[in-house]
């Protein structure tokens, strides 16, 4: 299993003044369901920051998101470590495969890989 990305989601309720902030910085938009938006560089695409105001089909807003190209495996793995599952593997309409884990600092961790 590889990671392919590690995208910290910040919980907001000013996603437009978000993007404008960090456009100074250098960032676009690449993604917008009104409920989270993503940005990246432009020159090194894998660099994002994600703006939540909500999750709409999970009970929390994760701290973070990583993607792996095996989700399957990693929930396998995680699930038999015991580690506490927030939210159960499922296919989200969007195009990701997901869950949600407890890290030992408490923190939620969306594991996801896209379909």
């Amino acid at each position: 299993m590889a990671v392919r990305r590690v995208v910290p989601n910040v919980r907001s309720q000013a996603v437009p003044e978000s993007r404008e902030f960090y456009g100074l910085l250098g960032f676009e938009e690449v993604m917008n369901h009104g409920w989270i938006m993503t940005l990246a560089s432009p020159s090194t695409p894998a660099a994002q920051i994600s703006f939540m105001a909500e999750d709409r089909t999970a009970p929390v807003v994760p701290d973070m998101s990583v993607e792996v190209d095996d989700v399957d495996a990693a929930y396998a793995l995680v699930r038999d470590s015991g580690a506490e599952i927030v939210h159960p593997l499922q296919d989200e309409e969007w195009g990701v495969r997901r869950f949600f884990v407890r890290d030992p600092n408490g923190l939620v961790v969306n594991v996801l890989g896209h379909r």
